[in-house]
């Protein structure tokens, strides 16, 4: 399967690090509130993402994250103030990652890896050098440098600039569904990392292959 495939491109959050895995600062903070807090959090943090895209009245994603906080935040009838904003913050930038990703990189390593995110650089390049995958990667692209979210397709075209490969040399991953529609709509290939067990998204753009989490990927060594 890997013959024509040169770059692996990994979406970031929800594929290699758990964004739930802030539920326990969130425990800490609002007396056991912390699962509703993060799914809220995540669910206004994409929200607000395409809005704004929408919108056309961008904002880089550590502000949509503050701004998501705040209203789940508020949404629960909880104290919200800036000393607990900055703790929970601070926290996206030591996320967990999934247990296969590690050893998953070191194995594809012989390919060119790459991160390709709707998350700012001062979100994403703290994250990965705290996670200690680092070194494993070649580039992290962030939408931030041209101001386009996912899944429009003026970002993916900036992801292929950046690594500078055909459509089809790029294989895709994303745990969110409507990412792989925009990537496959694009032209890349993509590998739907199906944590979660959902339906394919009804946007007529089937993945070309979905895993259960990134041990899928080996084939494509």
């Amino acid at each position: 399967m890997s013959s024509s495939i040169n770059a692996l491109v990994f979406d970031v959050y929800g594929t290699l690090f758990d964004v739930y895995s802030v539920k326990e600062k969130c425990d800490e903070l609002f007396d056991g509130k912390g699962e509703e807090i993060s799914i809220l959090w995540r669910q206004k943090q994409l929200e607000y993402s395409f809005l704004r895209q929408l919108m056309g009245q961008y904002e880089p994603f550590i502000d949509i994250t503050r701004d998501s906080l705040k209203y789940a935040i508020n949404k629960l009838n909880l104290e919200y103030n800036q000393e607990k904003e900055l703790v929970l913050l601070e926290e996206y930038k030591n996320l967990s990652h999934y247990p296969e990703v590690e050893t998953v990189l070191k194995e594809m390593k012989p390919k060119k890896l790459a991160v390709f995110s709707n998350g700012s650089r001062d979100m994403l390049e703290p994250l990965i050098q705290n996670s200690g995958l680092s070194s494993l990667f070649d580039e992290i692209i962030s939408v931030d440098d041209i101001k386009q979210y996912k899944p429009t397709p003026a970002s993916y075209s900036y992801c292929l600039k950046v690594l500078g490969l055909e459509r089809e040399e790029i294989l895709f991953m994303s745990s969110n569904g409507w990412d792989i529609s925009g990537a496959k709509n694009f032209g890349f290939k993509t590998a739907w990392i199906n944590r979660n067990k959902l339906p394919i998204e009804e946007l007529n753009q089937k993945p070309h292959t979905i895993y259960k989490d990134l041990n899928g990927i080996m084939e494509w060594k």
